[in-house]
């Protein structure tokens, strides 16, 4: 029996949630059971297995930091769109740090999450279009966009920049900088 109340995207928000306080790896359908008060099986009436449920959250994870990041990026172009994008992708993986985590997952592009990822990857593009970056070096900027905000993210949350008194937010704007200026003078193929 359906516990009432129950419901995928009610299961797929409290994922999302225990993942942000106990990390992505760490939710189990056995975790989340207990979060309702249910047996591990009543999920299973909502949910195929755990494997569903995390690309679930990798969907909504998708999803919500491409709504910010349309969001800053409305009217803005260049730079601006540069620095808005980044420092929403920023924040979100400080403020959720296990939807970020779910963000990192292997994800079939024809499923609900690809399409959020898709989107996500449209967002980015988006910021190119101040650039004038023609194919396939749009792809390739796209590409180093995507490695260095999670490089300089992965690398923050883990602690790695705390050996250096330099202030990690000035490091941050520094490559940007670098980033909008590596941009700009974009070399020929």
């Amino acid at each position: 029996m359906v516990r009432a109340g129950v419901t995928v995207e009610r299961l797929v928000e409290a994922a999302a949630t225990l993942a942000d306080e106990i990390g992505f790896h760490n939710v189990t359908v056995s975790a989340l059971a207990r979060v309702f008060g249910v047996r591990p099986a009543a999920l299973y009436a909502h949910i195929r297995d755990a494997e569903e449920l995390r690309l679930r959250v990798a969907a909504l994870a998708l999803t919500e930091l491409a709504d910010r990041a349309a969001a800053a990026l409305a009217g803005r172009a260049g730079k601006e769109a540069l620095v808005a994008f980044a420092s929403v992708y920023r924040d979100y993986a400080k403020e959720h740090p296990g939807r970020y985590a779910a963000m990192q997952v292997e994800i079939d592009p024809r499923s609900p999450a690809g399409l959020a990822a898709i989107r996500h990857a449209e967002l980015t593009r988006a910021i190119l279009r101040g650039y004038e970056l023609p194919e396939p070096a749009q792809t390739d900027a796209v590409r180093m966009l995507h490695s260095t905000f999670h490089g300089y993210v992965s690398l923050e949350r883990a602690g790695g920049f705390r050996h250096h008194p330099r202030a990690v937010d000035a490091s941050w704007s520094r490559t940007l900088d670098v980033l909008d200026a590596a941009l700009k003078n974009w070399p020929p193929a």
